[in-house]
């Protein structure tokens, strides 16, 4: 199976120009875990100079793991994702050989970008400092040594940092997420799994008539001003209901798909316990255990959604998104709003055409302010 990694970068200049420094950590795209780590002092420079050389640093520790890796790169400068993405130009002379360096440590189709508020950066921010430090003191960055990690340590989440009542008061305007499950489909009513690895079914006469009633709902509520979702069919089909009454159009997000059941797709949930009973029971058990035949764990699924998540953020901030998907990625987004552990998600009832929000602020808090509303089915 191909490698997935998460980098992480930053750079800083106290002065900008003036002594500056990088840092960037490479995660492990399953688990969350900083497997590498890279940082160092680079003299007099600006603060972009130091980020860029902090994205090479990051690529490059990531290619030394795995060269044929497929990287998320998550940086909290909008100027080098938006540039590396192709959607700014790079103008200024210091910025295209690094930019044009940065591109060629892996082929641009294994590689993503996605901008992250300052908060969700931290690891690599506080490498950069103890970059600059050590250029301070005259010499360069070390990397400390590690504690050990125990066999039951958690992964890192890519949940959001928790919220309190001491947060800042004034973040602007949140980023919101109205999500929406799609309508029922025929294995619906008959609670069979239903992935992105299976037969991918068209919404049901039912299904069809639950879109329309969504789209009655959120065109009277009328603060959709984006469209985003799943590319499986029974969600474009929801999805593009929403939209024409909206007088939007949609935009298709993969990371919102529906998690892969492997083996278990179009089974029902006891005649996956009669066939495979151990594979079920460790399933239930850990989020890292993957249904039978090579399908997709939660862990993956958490991964996936946190990248499509901060995309989203990333592209619509400020604004109220429609996100039109699953069962499994819904709960995913709710889950991570709230901090919960993984098993949480089996605590969870999300009716089909049900309607959940999520509200994400500049800080990097979250706040769920509905769940599985199905009251204009009613």
């Amino acid at each position: 199976m191909t490698a997935r990694f998460i980098v992480e970068a930053d750079g800083g200049s106290r002065g900008n120009p003036g002594p500056a420094g990088y840092g960037a950590v490479v995660r492990d795209g399953d688990t969350g875990q900083i497997v590498a780590e890279a940082a160092e002092f680079i003299g007099h420079a600006t603060n972009n100079v130091a980020e860029y050389k902090g994205l090479i640093a990051g690529l490059r520790a990531a290619r030394e793991l795995d060269p044929d890796a497929s990287v998320d790169v998550r940086m909290d400068s909008k100027l080098v994702v938006e540039q590396m993405s192709g959607r700014w130009k790079i103008k200024h002379p210091d910025m295209q050989p690094l930019a044009a360096e940065a591109r060629t440590v892996f082929p641009r189709a294994r590689v993503t970008y996605t901008w992250i508020p300052r908060e969700r950066n931290k690891d690599a921010d506080r490498l950069a400092n103890e970059a600059m430090d050590a250029g301070r003191a005259g010499r360069q960055w070390e990397p400390r040594p590690k504690a050990p990690v125990t066999a039951d340590e958690p992964p890192l989440e890519t949940a959001a940092p928790k919220a309190g009542w001491a947060a800042p008061a004034d973040l602007g305007t949140p980023t919101t997420f109205v999500l929406l499950r799609h309508g029922e489909t025929p294995l619906t009513p008959e609670k069979r799994f239903s992935g992105s690895g299976g037969s991918d079914p068209e919404l049901s006469d039912k299904g069809r008539w639950q879109a329309e009633r969504a789209a009655e709902a959120l065109a009277a509520r009328g603060s959709v001003q984006a469209v985003v979702a799943s590319p499986m069919r029974r969600t474009r089909q929801t999805a593009e209901t929403v939209a024409a009454r909206l007088g939007l159009e949609v935009r298709y997000e993969d990371g919102l798909r529906e998690v892969d059941f492997g083996d278990w797709e179009g089974l029902t949930f006891a005649e996956v316990r009669e066939r495979y009973p151990d594979d079920l029971t460790t399933w239930l058990g850990s989020a890292k255990a993957k249904p039978t035949g090579g399908g997709e764990s939660f862990t993956a699924l958490t991964h996936r959604i946190g990248v499509a998540r901060d995309r989203i953020i990333a592209r619509y901030a400020g604004k109220t998104v429609l996100v039109v998907s699953h069962v499994s990625p819904i709960k995913t987004l709710v889950r991570l709003a709230l901090g919960a552990p993984p098993d949480s998600m089996y605590r969870m009832e999300l009716s089909a055409a049900s309607i959940c929000a999520v509200q994400y602020y500049a800080d990097g808090n979250a706040s769920l302010r509905l769940l599985n509303d199905t009251s204009h089915l009613r």
